[in-house]
């Protein structure tokens, strides 16, 4: 939200508006749900490749001598071992090790990073770096409004994007990002997504954001490629399995609890905000496991929803934390947070209280899906 209460809008406004979008708030940007049907969104980027706007993730720059040595006591990852032009997965955390967001870190140079922020968390994790960074000798610089944030998901977006730029896409791996050049537009070039497809984000200055999306959208008219909104952006990260804060993660949990222990690194030099919490949470979850976050696949056609009550031989023994119907396995799907002694492959007789019917599902191993690749 604005500080007048007023929805934020993207630089791509009134170009989804024209594109028919359906438009949601969320988290305070009006952003599109979907422009047609959210199943063939969902499709395309699965089948050919769908473009999307996400400047509404909060850009953080944190820059100086010691901005590794900054983001290595504010994170939980070892940050100054990323690589220029790597980028990392990783969290920051509360002292008590509850999670605030779930973040990428792209290493632009040798003493410049720039943090991507969940919409929703960008406020908080801005105030919580900049209140960490006393001490440093580094800068915490919001750049929310420097961005425009435009995807290109799906298996034919490398054809799509070579079309547009000679970067070297071919020697670009997952998790790396390089400045160049796409239709003539300045941009970093990441090959970073949410979807559990290849694809890319583009980082550009917002007033070059619709000559961009123009670009791309006529450079794959061939390729099948279609703008996809929020709604399609969700069905497809649950099928890959990837948590969404506020779901599959919040402060209520550590990285130990959710199942992403291994994004903490003991091991880097230092203090950091959390560490001591985290031990802790560690030792917990070796001798007694908290619930695992499992895969559930539905034998009829009732949807499952957050905060539905998974249940077994009449006990709750769990909960969903994200549902929604799978366009790709045609079922019903659903992350829930489940006792370890449910949560094998194939445990018998779970189900989910779908008000106050206990439906029939089957536990599986996340991903839902994988691409070939």
């Amino acid at each position: 939200m604005s500080s007048t209460g007023e929805l934020r809008h993207t630089a791509l406004d009134a170009l989804h508006r024209s594109l028919g979008a359906t438009m949601t708030d969320f988290a305070g940007w009006d952003m599109p749900l979907r422009y047609g049907s959210e199943r063939d969104e969902h499709n395309a980027v699965r089948t050919r490749a769908g473009l999307f706007d996400l400047s509404h993730m909060g850009e953080i720059t944190v820059t100086g001598p010691q901005a590794a040595a900054l983001l290595d006591h504010a994170l939980v990852g070892n940050i100054g071992g990323v690589k220029p032009g790597r980028a990392r997965y990783t969290m920051i955390c509360r002292a008590d090790g509850g999670i605030l967001d779930d973040l990428i870190v792209y290493r632009l140079g040798e003493t410049e990073y720039m943090v991507v922020a969940n919409a929703s968390n960008a406020q908080v994790v801005l105030d919580a770096l900049a209140e960490r960074s006393g001490g440093f000798d580094a800068e915490v610089r919001d750049d929310r409004d420097a961005y425009a944030l435009i995807a290109v998901q799906g298996p034919e977006s490398p054809g799509i994007l070579k079309s547009l730029t000679d970067a070297d896409l071919d020697g670009l791996k997952y998790y790396a990002g390089l400045p160049g050049t796409v239709a003539g537009v300045p941009a970093l070039i990441a090959r970073t997504g949410y979807t559990g497809e290849d694809g890319f984000e583009l980082f550009t200055k917002p007033e070059h954001a619709v000559e961009l999306w123009q670009a791309l959208t006529k450079a794959g008219e061939g390729a099948g490629l279609v703008p996809c909104g929020l709604s399609c952006r969700d069905t497809l990260r649950l099928e890959a399995g990837m948590p969404l804060y506020g779901h599959e993660l919040s402060t209520s949990l550590t990285p130990f609890d959710a199942g992403l222990g291994r994004v903490v690194k003991f091991e880097k030099e230092g203090d950091f905000v959390g560490r001591e919490a985290l031990r802790e949470a560690a030792a917990r979850a070796e001798q007694n496991p908290p619930r695992v976050l499992v895969g559930l696949v539905a034998e009829g056609r009732r949807v499952p929803r957050a905060g539905y009550a998974v249940v077994a031989g009449g006990e709750v023994i769990g909960e969903v934390t994200s549902g929604a119907p799978s366009p790709t396995l045609g079922k019903p799907i659903a992350m829930a947070y489940v006792d370890a002694a449910h949560a094998a492959p194939g445990t018998p007789g779970v189900g989910v209280d779908i008000r106050g019917s206990h439906e029939p599902y089957e536990v599986v191993a996340l991903p839902f899906y994988k691409r070939q690749k």
